[in-house]
């Protein structure tokens, strides 16, 4: 089942959990979340960023939309961090149900009118979109980019942002970072900027930078109000370990031997996860 973001999100409110948001830049990877999801009749989102986009090539999501559709599982395919009206339009040719509009790192004003104006064009086609306001930080090996001082969400700019841009979800900046933290480096999320945030927020909130964080404070964040969580770096890590120790240990390249092991590795992350976001056998609910 093909849903937009909007139709995700509501019921993720009504409610109280989260939904989990997993970049898939190929089959394995796509694999792992959809079969995971399926297996936990649990809802998900497939989700990809522009230079995974163009990576992957467009015929590829053709076959993840497909896959989607004809799933008893509630999916939404979506574009992670476009940054333009271009990389948007791509993503809804392609058949996605969500794009996000990533003005985060220009002015205000600019923001609002660059993301309106992604609006204004994917509501026609029954697409959603998810905005963003602060800036996320970013780490090494990431795709999804960032800055690297975070600027925290104002909760006196989120209504007036999400009324005059028309968004359906709004991503925060509340101090996570894209990537994987370095050794010794412990994330610090500032739960209380978001119960100020949730107070006011008329749409449902999403937090980037998910991997890596103390699975407390995620959790924690999601009580409070938080309805749509990324996820990237820490299932891919798992899968590519895991690939890189089977060639290692057998000098095998047969790829249903040396995949396979990985996809189940990082299917076990997926599933850690979507239990930490409370959306485990939550897919009867959109039924």
């Amino acid at each position: 089942m093909l849903i937009n973001m909007k139709e995700m999100l509501e019921i993720a409110d009504q409610y109280h959990f989260a939904v989990g948001a997993f970049n898939a830049t190929e089959s394995s990877l796509f694999r792992a979340v959809v079969e995971e999801a399926e297996a936990q009749n649990a809802p998900a989102i497939v989700q990809v960023a522009p230079g995974e986009f163009d990576f992957a090539t467009r015929e590829f999501y053709s076959y993840v939309r497909e896959r989607l559709a004809n799933s008893p599982v509630p999916f939404v395919l979506h574009l992670d961090h476009g940054k333009n009206l271009q990389q948007c339009l791509k993503a809804i040719q392609a058949g996605f149900t969500s794009v996000m509009l990533d003005g985060s790192e220009f002015t205000y004003d600019e923001n609002v009118r660059l993301t309106k104006e992604i609006t204004s064009i994917a509501h026609m086609v029954g697409v959603s979109v998810e905005g963003e306001l602060g800036t996320i930080g970013i780490m090494n090996h990431s795709d999804e980019g960032g800055v690297e001082h975070i600027t925290y969400t104002n909760p006196d700019d989120v209504v007036d942002f999400v009324t005059k841009t028309g968004v359906d979800c709004l991503a925060v900046a509340i101090g996570t970072a894209h990537g994987i933290y370095p050794k010794g480096f412990i994330p610090k999320l500032q739960l209380e900027l978001l119960e100020k945030i949730s107070a006011v927020s008329p749409v449902p909130l999403v937090l980037h930078g998910g991997s890596n964080n103390p699975d407390g404070e995620i959790k924690k964040a999601c009580e409070i109000g938080i309805r749509k969580v990324n996820i990237s770096s820490d299932f891919k890590y798992a899968f590519f370990k895991k690939v890189n120790q089977v060639i290692e240990e057998t000098g095998g390249f047969i790829p249903a031997k040396v995949l396979t092991p990985g996809i189940e590795d990082a299917k076990n992350v997926i599933r850690e996860k979507m239990e930490l976001f409370g959306s485990l056998g939550k897919a009867h609910l959109y039924r």
